[in-house]
């Protein structure tokens, strides 16, 4: 979440009349984040979120966030949703870009993950994957492995200023990661973006899921590898398998893996470190002048990627079989 269009007094009175939430009464930017504009919206009728999408998402894709987060609701999977304007339609305009509103969830992410958070997102996220097995809308993920090759070539003639020999080290990496990759995993709906300031505990609780809007189909356990590059490396960049333990079997006491899936392991969280590397490199050199955001370091994930490709098995991820 970031805020990189602003919205007038005015402007977002008007559009919250559109629902049935009473009256604006103060509204304040979300700066966290890469990708959208987001505000919290106080009303008369309580608290929502607003998100104008920006030009990086593709609004024909909107359809499927937006269904895919009331879909999940309807299924009893606690995350945000979409308010419904009174014409009808959860998607509208404001300054500009497409917006939506929606439901505001109580409880907060954790800095500092416990084995119990971590736990409760591996339940958490097996739930997600279930629960979107029935939606009917597809949508391909446009930043896996066969997309990350445009990202490293938009960064490369800058990417020496992040790291000395940076481009022909992932240019090495991907080339590898493109030849390996796994065809005929387990898949469906994944949330593809499960950092821990988009999932809220109250306590030690999980109280819901946010952010869909790289939401795709794709592998599973791909998006059980993404959890494990951003729940499970310390702030020293140590990987803790305590955590990786409990959040692989969270997951699997929900939704058990399969051999495959066991196998494919490493090499997707090779993938998933990867992926994060190239767009927070491509963030990290092109972020709009002005803009509230704070981009991400991308040589973290260049020391988590490097972790992966030692790993020879699952059962470093503390996974056994």
């Amino acid at each position: 979440m970031a805020v990189y269009t602003e919205v007038s007094d005015d402007e977002l009175s008007a559009f919250v009349e559109r629902y049935d939430i009473g009256k604006l009464l103060s509204y304040k930017g979300i700066a966290e984040g890469v990708e959208n504009s987001n505000f919290f919206v106080h009303t008369e009728a309580g608290n929502f979120i607003l998100t104008l999408y920006e030009k990086r998402v593709n609004p024909a894709e909107l359809p499927f966030f937006l269904g895919l987060m009331q879909h999940l609701a309807a299924s009893g999977l606690n995350c945000p949703t979409p308010l419904i304007a009174d014409n009808g339609e959860m998607l509208g305009e404001l300054a500009g870009r497409p917006a939506a509103m929606v439901t505001f969830l109580d409880g907060m992410s954790v800095r500092r993950p416990k084995l119990t958070h971590c736990t409760e997102l591996g339940k958490g996220l097996a739930r997600m994957h279930l629960a979107g097995a029935d939606f009917a809308i597809k949508r391909k993920n446009s930043l896996s492995v066969d997309g990350w090759s445009p990202l490293l070539e938009a960064s490369r003639e800058r990417a020496h200023e992040v790291k000395a020999g940076l481009y022909e080290n992932l240019r090495e990496e991907l080339d590898e990661l493109e030849a390996t990759w796994p065809h005929e995993l387990p898949a469906g709906v994944i949330h593809a973006d499960l950092f821990p300031d988009n999932v809220f505990f109250l306590g030690e609780k999980l109280s819901g899921l946010i952010d869909f809007y790289f939401a795709c189909n794709d592998f599973f356990a791909y998006d059980v590898a993404i959890c494990l590059n951003a729940w499970c490396f310390e702030d020293d960049g140590a990987f803790n398998v305590t955590k990786a333990r409990a959040l692989l079997n969270g997951y699997q006491s929900v939704r058990p893996f399969s051999q495959e899936e066991f196998d494919a392991l490493p090499l997707l969280c090779r993938g998933a470190a990867l992926r994060f590397l190239l767009t927070r490199l491509y963030d990290w050199l092109s972020v709009p002048e002005g803009a509230l955001v704070t981009p991400k370091n991308p040589l973290e994930y260049l020391a988590k990627l490097r972790f992966h490709r030692g790993v020879t098995s699952a059962t470093a991820y503390g996974l056994d079989r």
